[in-house]
């Protein structure tokens, strides 16, 4: 309820200030999605410690689970960096945000779907 009750806060003040300060409504836009943020970042600990607890119980090589995490925080970093720059009204590189963290997810991807395709030739017979 903070959360959404900060959004609306915000919102509604973004709107009031957009006509006469904007600058000032760009700036309380970026500080509320940061309070956002701050607002889950326990959650999100709390639900990195489950999955590393389900990795570690599935035994899982850590490798390839850190692999994973990484990429979905760039995936998430990525999105909260585009959408501010479209809220500043930057929709071209809000893109270039979003294809470069595309681009490094799919960097660091190649290691599991290497893994991923070895382990399904392995399974092919050979003849």
């Amino acid at each position: 309820m903070q959360i959404v009750g900060l959004g609306l806060i915000a919102t509604f003040l973004v709107v009031l200030l957009k006509e006469q300060k904007s600058s000032v409504a760009f700036l309380l836009t970026v500080f509320a999605g940061c309070v956002i943020f701050l607002f889950l970042v326990d959650q999100i600990g709390e639900i990195l410690r489950m999955l590393q607890k389900i990795a570690t119980d599935t035994k899982i090589n850590m490798i390839y689970f850190e692999t994973i995490l990484k990429i979905i925080g760039i995936a998430y970093i990525a999105e909260f960096a585009a959408q501010i720059s479209r809220d500043a009204g930057q929709g071209a590189i809000a893109s270039k945000i979003e294809l470069g963290g595309k681009i490094i997810i799919l960097a660091l991807a190649i290691p599991i779907l290497t893994a991923i395709i070895e382990t399904v030739i392995g399974f092919i017979p050979s003849t």
